[in-house]
């Protein structure tokens, strides 16, 4: 390169484009300019202009010039702020401090309406006249103090003249702010408006609490719900159940307090005469423990650690995480999954099993404690309550899976099968959404391979699942035959937003990430209905979705 002089040398070509040469990115900040957190942004803006006068900057001539202007982003270690204040030289302070406004004040509005509706839905009764006459007179004061509290927030937030100083400097927490700083008060003020002002999102149970049962969505139970709690302990309490009528109540869910005992008659692992179901109990639970004595020490075996290594890399992986990532719960799971594939070589331990084995743990995990699953230390059960409910799960698992075991054997012929009359269904009740996903090479293998592998229990919330597993305890074939059509409805459920996405690519992120998290026990009940009237049209006559 010496012996070129033609060549210029490196470090005086296009510093520009040098790695490690800042270039701003205007409106594009990460993090965004806050003036509370850096302190920096603020002394960079109350700069004075250089005296130089603006022009092209000049080019380095040496590589000892070129290495002075040149600020590798590798090396800025503790001065990011120094980054920030860099890029928020070309930021419109009074652009943000408007935008920022109009927010507060949109925000503000749509929470009074907001409050407005609510009020209107919840208008007190002719002897709670007063009592409402007096609250809608305090409304102005609350509104003047949430205007109020906008504008010290918007003060607070966007203005270096109101900012607590510490040291010349602007304090980043309220912790570092002076005990006697003057502005302290309104400081905790605008934080708390703050926080009350952005929309909280509602934390959901992952299992239907008991005040959650009834429809209605009122915190005490509902005299319907009250009424079909008396029936099926009524139906329980006979010498020898009648599973026909337990069945036609299940249909429409079953209530916490009874749903243990009830998803054990259904599965078929109580016997229906109440006399023989105790001695029923024991035995079974004493043999299942008798398979952990026989078979679990071999799981280090080399015919038998894949199998074993595989089912401690999926567990992890299960939802909901609070309560499988507890050791103990752990060890239950593995050692369910562990024993059933052992058992069952002719499949064998298949990934979409151990998801199946949640919503008995957790119905059976109810019926010795009232507090909810989120908050719940399994291991602070005694150890005979959870080798019970370990045992109970593991063989209601077990009738589960043997109606459906042909979707783990090898290349999983069941779930082919069903995907394929998925596939044909769809596209004789809903022939645009068909057609919608052919256009965009959308195959149904794609997305509905985990719809049975896993039985809708990664596109629902646990409590729906829960709910739906009700309705195919009571079904005849409902893990088998009648989740057909439940999937079928699920797809077309979802036809408005299938239409909207018009490539490959918004249609697989929307049907792998559907928005059910706030489902509850009502949209369960439609998808349920509009899935037996799919049933009650074609699954008597197969040849009327076959082209």
């Amino acid at each position: 390169m010496s012996g070129d002089g033609s060549k210029k040398q490196f470090w005086k070509r296009n510093t520009a484009k040098v790695p490690g040469n800042i270039q701003h990115v205007y409106g594009a900040q990460h993090p965004p300019f806050d003036p509370l957190l850096h302190a920096n942004l603020m002394k960079a803006g109350n700069k004075p202009p250089s005296a130089t006068t603006p022009g092209k900057p000049k080019k380095a001539t040496t590589f000892q010039e070129f290495e002075s202007i040149t600020s590798d982003a590798w090396d800025v270690g503790d001065d990011d702020d120094e980054l920030l204040a860099m890029a928020a030289q070309n930021l419109n302070i009074e652009v943000v401090m408007e935008t920022a406004n109009k927010v507060i004040e949109n925000h503000s509005k749509l929470r009074e309406r907001r409050q407005q509706r609510m009020d209107k839905m919840t208008e007190p009764d002719d002897k709670d006249g007063q009592e409402a006459h007096e609250e809608e007179e305090e409304e102005p004061d609350e509104e003047d103090e949430r205007e109020e509290g906008a504008e010290k927030t918007t003060d607070l937030s966007f203005s270096s003249e109101d900012l607590p100083l510490s040291g010349n400097r602007l304090v980043k927490s309220q912790s570092e702010a002076p005990v006697g700083s003057p502005k302290e008060v309104g400081v905790e003020q605008a934080v708390l408006h703050r926080q009350q002002s952005l929309p909280h999102r509602p934390v959901i149970p992952l299992v239907p609490r008991i005040v959650d049962q009834n429809t209605s969505g009122t915190p005490a139970m509902s005299e319907r719900e009250a009424s079909r709690l008396d029936k099926f302990r009524q139906v329980l309490a006979g010498p020898n159940t009648d599973l026909e009528e337990l069945r036609k109540l299940s249909w429409s869910g079953i209530p916490r307090q009874v749903r243990p005992i009830t998803w054990k008659l259904l599965s078929g692992y109580l016997p229906a005469n109440a006399e023989r179901r105790e001695s029923t109990l024991q035995r079974k639970r004493q043999e299942y423990f008798g398979f952990i004595e026989q078979y679990y020490d071999s799981r280090n075996d080399e015919h038998h650690q894949d199998t074993y290594r595989q089912i401690h890399i999926d567990i992890p992986r299960m939802s909901p995480e609070s309560l499988v990532l507890q050791p103990k719960v752990t060890e239950i799971f593995e050692r369910i999954l562990f024993i059933w594939a052992i058992r069952h070589p002719a499949s064998g331990y298949v990934q979409g099993i151990n998801d199946l084995v949640t919503p008995f743990f957790v119905v059976y995990v109810f019926e010795y404690i009232e507090e909810e699953v989120e908050n719940f230390n399994v291991s602070s059960l005694q150890e005979e309550v959870l080798r019970n409910i370990e045992a109970d799960s593991f063989w209601c698992m077990s009738k589960l899976l043997d109606g459906i075991q042909d979707n783990y054997t090898f290349a999983q012929p069941g779930i082919q099968r069903k995907v394929k009359a998925l596939e044909e269904l769809v596209s004789r009740i809903d022939e645009t959404v068909h057609c919608h996903m052919q256009q965009y090479e959308v195959e149904y293998l794609q997305f509905a391979f985990r719809w049975m592998n896993n039985l809708l229990m990664r596109e629902l919330p646990l409590r729906c699942t829960i709910r739906l597993w009700d309705t195919y305890q009571a079904e005849p074939e409902g893990f088998s035959h009648f989740h057909l059509y439940v999937c079928a409805a699920f797809l077309v459920r979802w036809r408005k937003e299938i239409l909207e996405e018009k490539d490959f690519q918004g249609l697989m992120i929307l049907l792998q990430n559907l928005p059910t998290m706030h489902w509850e026990n009502e949209e369960v009940s439609v998808l349920l209905a509009e899935a037996y009237r799919l049933k009650f049209a074609f699954a008597d006559a197969p040849n009327h979705y076959k082209r």
